[in-house]
Parts: structure tokens; C-alpha cells; sequence
């Protein structure tokens, strides 16, 4: 039984809205198809007439400067994002991420816009562009436009791309400065794959021993990925020390929705092992900033 009846390859934004437009529906994108190849064989994803293959469009392969920002296209393997010197030097939390996802030989195919676009709360690489304060492009029928990274996501595996109309074209971070740095770490069961039980992402300016401002995502917070937005704001504008991680901490406790999951940590588990992971997150981005 074929998963699909026609394969097409659209070389640039202009085709690929022409196949949205034009090809047999039902039309899935597809980059490097871990999560959806799987999906069509186990019969978790509903049939699909066109398979549009977005690895040869050139706007979505492009990782460069522009302007202000560092642009990563969403079509990139993520072990291209990983190696490259622009995301080292920008973007440390989501290097470290990427290098977390799966396995070698899945982050040679699987790309970051395909982590983002399947929308779960804890997805290493959807928590690290949390962090560093991403802008998703995304094209459609109308031509393309920005968004913010955080309204992509409506719920567990929901997001509010248009499906079969809409494209996730890449992400513009912004460039690092002086005295910013970012970290990402991880706290994961191996179970064939390495799962995470809990991530945790942060990007920080310091000025001194204050916090000039912060950024903290952790995975999962809730059924969108989240920021810790009420940690943030006890820091910011404060000396970094013990009692200010105190306090933070216990805004974040206070404001994430910690869920139980059979396959990984109950809530009551993530609420216990948060506290040294969310240290250690923010010491090392703290230590970064320094120099």
C-alpha cells in the first residue's frame, strides 16, 4: 500500500504555494519525515494524497546574518545548525539543544523547523529558540511574514500554521552582544532514544553582579511551550546571587503547570528536580555573560 501517490520537490517559495494551490489534497510538507514517515506507516496520521518534499527550497536552507539577526532555515538538518560557527557564537542554547535531539543519524536529516512545526511542549530545539527570543517567518498564499515565536503554538502538538496552506520558512534570533549568553541543559530517561524528562533554557545581559534582563523557557510547563515569564521577572534589574534564584524559583513553581507523563516523570517528580536544573541552567549562562 503506497503512504502517498505523488512526490513533488518545489525548488522555491513561488512553486511550493503553487503546489499548495493546485496539487491532489490531501498535501503534507515534508523535510526530513522522522516524526511523519512514522506517523503514515503506523497509521497515526490521516492519509495523504501529495507529499511536497521542502529540502530544496532555497529560501529555507539559508543560515546567515542578516541585518540584525541570525537567520537558520526551517529546511536545515539540525546537525548543520549544531556545527555551525554563527549559531556557536549567537546561539549556544540552541546548539546544545540540537545536539540532544535524538540520535547522529536522525539530526542528519531531521530539521529544526520540523521540531518547531510539531509543536510539543518540551521539544529541545522549540525550548532553546524560546529562550533566545526567536521570530518565526512563515509563508503563505499572501507572501511571507514574522512571527512571534511563541504565538506558533495553540496546544500538545497544535500550532497555528495553516495546514496544507502555510510553510515555516526559518527564524530570526537576535545577534549576541557583550555580556549575553544563553544555556540549555536537560534532564532525560534513555529509552531507545533519549527522552526528556525536563529541559530548561535561559538567555541573559548582565551588567555588573545585576541582571539587565533574562529570558527562561522550560519544557514542559505546560501544554504550549513555556516561558517562565514571573522567574524572569523577579530577576531582572536584581543582583544575581542565592536568595534572588530563591525567589525566582518559587515564582516559577508557582506559575508552571508541571504534567505527568506514563512514558517519562510524574509532575510531582519535574516539581522536585527543577529546582537543580534551573540552578545550574542560569549559574552557566551567568558565568558566560561574564566575559
Amino acid at each position: 500500500m503506497n503512504l502517498w501517490q505523488n512526490y513533488i520537490q518545489p525548488k522555491t517559495l513561488s512553486e511550493a504555494m503553487d503546489a499548495f494551490a493546485n496539487a491532489p489534497r490531501p498535501l503534507a510538507p515534508v523535510a526530513g519525515g522522522t516524526d511523519l514517515l512514522l506517523d503514515l506507516e503506523q497509521g497515526r496520521h490521516s492519509p495523504v494524497q501529495t507529499l511536497m518534499d521542502v529540502t530544496g527550497i532555497r529560501e529555507m536552507l539559508a543560515l546567515e546574518v542578516r541585518d540584525e539577526f541570525l537567520f537558520i532555515g526551517a529546511g536545515i538538518p539540525v546537525n548543520r545548525v549544531v556545527a555551525d560557527p554563527l549559531t556557536a557564537r549567537h546561539a549556544r542554547a540552541l546548539v546544545e539543544a540540537g545536539s540532544l535531539i535524538a540520535g547522529p543519524q536522525v539530526r542528519n536529516v531531521a530539521t529544526l523547523g520540523g521540531n518547531v512545526a510539531h509543536a510539543l511542549p518540551a521539544a529541545d530545539g522549540t525550548i532553546a529558540l524560546l529562550a533566545l527570543d526567536a521570530q518565526a517567518e512563515i509563508a503563505g498564499e499572501s507572501g511571507t511574514r514574522l512571527v512571534p515565536f511563541r504565538e506558533l503554538f495553540l496546544g500538545p502538538g497544535k500550532s497555528t500554521l495553516k495546514h496544507g496552506e502555510e510553510l515555516l520558512v526559518g527564524f530570526y534570533l537576535p545577534l549576541s552582544t557583550p555580556h549575553q549568553a544563553s544555556c540549555f541543559k536537560r534532564i532525560m530517561r534513555p529509552q531507545g532514544v533519549a527522552l526528556p524528562i525536563l529541559n530548561c533554557a535561559s538567555w541573559l545581559e548582565r551588567d555588573g553582579d545585576l541582571v539587565k534582563e533574562i529570558r527562561i523557557a522550560v519544557g514542559p510547563g505546560g501544554g504550549t511551550p513555556f516561558r517562565a515569564s514571573e522567574a524572569e521577572n523577579v530577576l531582572r534589574g536584581d543582583s544575581f546571587n542565592e536568595e534572588s534564584l530563591n525567589h525566582a524559583l518559587t515564582s516559577l513553581l508557582s506559575q508552571a503547570q508541571f504534567r505527568t507523563s506514563p512514558r517519562r516523570a510524574s509532575a510531582e517528580y519535574r516539581q522536585h528536580i527543577v529546582d537543580g536544573l534551573f540552578r545550574d541552567v542560569l549559574n552557566t549562562a551567568w558565568g558566560r555573560a561574564e566575559s
